[in-house]
């Protein structure tokens, strides 16, 4: 009988399940990384979506233990994402896995409370630790995230968002003016124009014009 109290002392714990929910436009990826973290018998994706409408139409009447997603998503953007979930499912946790490594878009995310941001281009295990990290309660950053924030308190003027001719071209994109009239306003060439609303899309982690707008506005940006 003391042996078998001593067996049942020793007995391994066993790990809780974490039902995680995927979000990101490209199926390839969703593909790759179910394939990863399902090799993780303490891991399992319950549902993938390419959009944060399906998913927030799919969270009306589910739950699940941790979100992972995009930043850059279509229509309704990450960020805009993440403050409903945190709304909506206030217990769930939050991973942000982006290609996006611009200083201000990675500030944006950390401020509306997610629990990991990892990029991309990180490893796999990368993902991984912060699954781990956040579920026991912890804030995960990878390395190359921690590197970009202490390069930005030691170099703050390489947080800004847009350079002075971005501005410019927000403020007259606001009203309404096309990219001719742009280029007549500021004599510059429509392709100059149109590079410039490329990279500005881009640092503002937007994909259309009213998300755009939006962000401006919200970020003193005009």
């Amino acid at each position: 009988m003391e042996n078998a109290g001593i067996f049942k002392f020793f007995k391994p714990k066993r790990l809780n399940l974490t039902r995680i929910i995927l979000v990101d436009d490209h199926a390839i990826l969703l593909d790759g990384i179910k394939s990863l973290l399902e090799k993780e018998q303490h891991l399992r994706v319950d549902r993938s979506f390419l959009s944060a409408e399906e998913t927030l139409k799919y969270l009306e009447t589910q739950d699940a233990d941790l979100l992972i997603t995009d930043f850059n998503l279509p229509g309704m953007d990450g960020l805009s994402l993440i403050h409903t979930v945190k709304r909506i499912r206030p217990d769930m946790r939050i991973v942000v896995l982006s290609m996006h490594n611009e200083i201000h878009l990675v500030k944006e995310i950390l401020k509306a409370g997610v629990n990991a941001f990892i990029l991309k281009n990180d490893s796999h295990q990368d993902l991984l630790l912060a699954i781990d990290d956040v579920m026991n309660g912890k804030v995960f950053l990878s390395s190359e995230v921690n590197r970009m924030l202490i390069q930005n308190l030691q170099n703050p003027d390489e947080g800004k968002l847009l350079t002075d001719r971005e501005r410019e071209i927000v403020k007259l994109i606001a009203k309404e003016y096309s990219n001719k009239n742009i280029a007549e306003e500021l004599f510059i060439s429509e392709r100059t124009v149109e590079t410039h609303r490329k990279n500005i899309f881009r640092k503002t982690g937007t994909n259309s014009l009213v998300g755009l707008i939006k962000f401006a506005y919200a970020n003193n940006l005009i």
